[in-house]
């Protein structure tokens, strides 16, 4: 049910280069019975999933290291980011996409996967959601060295760590993705690892 108190006016498309950048001016009623007009930014870029791989056996997981330009820009001085296999929906359901992008980027395949939550990683400008899954994995499942698609762009590089050293990696800074950190606490929560 949309909010009766919000009233979209006006969408104006900024920018559709990579993603789509619209300025939305909107009327709010506010509390005092007021009503104001605003206006703000909102980048569409689709929704995504992401993954934590996990081995109980030898308790530990799979994560990727690839750049990131906007890291870059914003102090991270090799622009290289240790982070949870991702990446957008591209009209799949979020368990295809996952599934599919586990193999791209990774080199593993995985029949089941785990939703354990989804969320607004960035509500204040991106209207992205991210579907949150883990699975468990093991060396039988690697099918190719992984690494992404070449026609993507994408040059990514497979870790296997141990549980322990990823948690050790957010303390020391050497993690600091979000998603990753999120399943990663996950893990650590519900006692899987």
């Amino acid at each position: 049910m949309k909010n009766p108190n919000i009233k979209l006016l006006n969408t104006e498309i900024l920018s559709d280069n990579w993603y789509t950048l619209n300025k939305v001016t909107y009327s709010v009623l506010k509390k005092d019975g007021t009503t104001e007009t605003q206006s703000r930014e909102a980048y569409d870029r689709g929704n995504g999933a992401v993954i934590l791989l996990y081995n109980t056996d030898s308790n530990t997981v799979i994560l990727i290291r690839q750049f990131r330009l906007p890291t870059y820009i914003n102090g991270n001085s090799t622009g290289m980011l240790i982070e949870a296999c991702a990446g957008l929906l591209d009209n799949d359901n979020p368990e295809d996409c996952i599934k599919r992008e586990t193999e791209e980027e990774t080199g593993y395949k995985i029949s089941k996967v785990e939703k354990i939550f989804e969320a607004y990683m960035s509500p204040g400008s991106v209207t992205e959601i991210l579907y949150f899954f883990i699975a468990e994995y093991s060396n039988e499942m690697k099918i190719n060295r992984g690494g992404g698609l070449e026609e993507e762009g994408e040059n990514i590089e497979v870790l296997e760590l141990s549980f322990e050293k990823s948690l050790k990696m957010i303390d020391t800074g050497e993690i600091k993705d979000a998603k990753t950190i999120m399943l990663l606490q996950h893990l650590r929560i519900k006692g899987i690892l």
